[in-house]
């Protein structure tokens, strides 16, 4: 007995690319592989390596049971036709080093990647992850010229996951139990709605004191330097892969998630011409719609405030790129 392929059967299955091949976008290509969510193309410029870890992802398909194909490359051509692109390019923070930091020497990375990316599939929907994050998802707009519901950054989900995790942590309780939600750019200045975070429907303010609580908002703002300090050679990864792939999975699914995500804004919340961090309703057409939160005079401070700081660096990087 022999098996013969047929030849008269296309099957068109959804493929996400992912722009470097480090340690967040290898992980994020396992999360959206083994979740089977769709075939993969991991790009890197360093040749071998996106095609080594590609293939050590797909000699682990029949233990993990899903028979997505991952591909490795160091060619743009090889990404043709995706539904998404998630860009994780770029140099990692070391200790010491904020986020801003990251700007003179991502900007031009991420610039490149998105016109790359976009030359080749046109129609897809681009996720940003390198950092400064929310800086470099309006250079990524800006250079792919994209209508800002099929752009965005990933910021929120995971600065949400943290402040879930530390009230977990403090509270002793399920994670899954806990909702929380962050606003505001990707870096010191986020704005943490202490408001809306609950335990299975209760707030928090109802378990916790406000000193504790201030204490976890603070953790959560510095929930990434603090896993750099510890490792010395570089940040976090599975979380933020976990993080994207929820964002992934939420467009390729058409689930229409809200989740706080890096959204240019036109005057939402006050604020224009700006990428920002944000609840938005994502499906299969990208950013659905942005939901527009009643804020306390405080907390919308603490958004135009961080506003204002990413303002500043997205004019820094427009000058760098000009004098490039």
């Amino acid at each position: 007995m022999s098996f013969s392929p047929s030849s008269q059967i296309v099957c068109n299955l959804p493929r996400v690319t992912i722009v470097g091949a480090g340690r967040v976008g290898s992980t994020l290509a396992q999360r959206v592989a083994e979740k089977n969510l769709a075939d993969v193309v991991l790009l890197d410029i360093i040749a071998g390596m996106p095609q080594g870890l590609a293939l050590d992802l797909m000699e682990a398909r029949g233990i993990e049971i899903h028979n997505r194909q991952i591909i490795g490359t160091n060619n743009y051509a090889d990404t043709s036709g995706s539904q998404i692109v998630v860009i994780t390019a770029g140099f990692p923070r070391k200790p010491g080093m904020s986020r801003d930091d990251l700007l003179k020497i991502n900007a031009k990375i991420v610039v490149e990647a998105a016109k790359n990316a976009i030359a080749h599939s046109p129609n897809a929907i681009f996720i940003v992850v390198t950092n400064p994050l929310d800086v470099m998802t309006y250079l990524a707009w800006q250079a792919t010229g994209l209508p800002r519901d099929r752009i965005m950054g990933m910021a929120g989900v995971l600065d949400s996951a943290r402040f879930e995790t530390f009230i977990a942590l403090e509270l002793g309780v399920l994670p899954a139990d806990v909702k929380a939600m962050v606003l505001g750019s990707h870096g010191d200045l986020m704005v943490p709605l202490s408001r809306y975070a609950t335990v299975n429907g209760i707030p928090i303010t109802e378990l916790l004191d406000a000193a504790t609580i201030e204490r976890l908002v603070e953790r959560t703002r510095n929930g990434g330097a603090e896993i750099v300090e510890l490792m010395h050679t570089g940040g976090a990864f599975f979380a933020p892969a976990s993080a994207t792939s929820v964002m992934v999975e939420s467009i390729l699914l058409n689930q229409s998630r809200l989740l706080p995500v890096a959204a240019y804004l036109q005057g939402e919340y006050g604020l224009e011409d700006v990428v920002i961090g944000v609840p938005c309703r994502l499906g299969c057409g990208g950013i659905e719609s942005i939901l527009e939160l009643t804020l306390t005079d405080e907390e919308r401070e603490g958004l135009h405030t961080s506003a204002r700081s990413v303002r500043q660096n997205i004019e820094r990087s427009q000058e760098i790129i000009r004098n490039s």
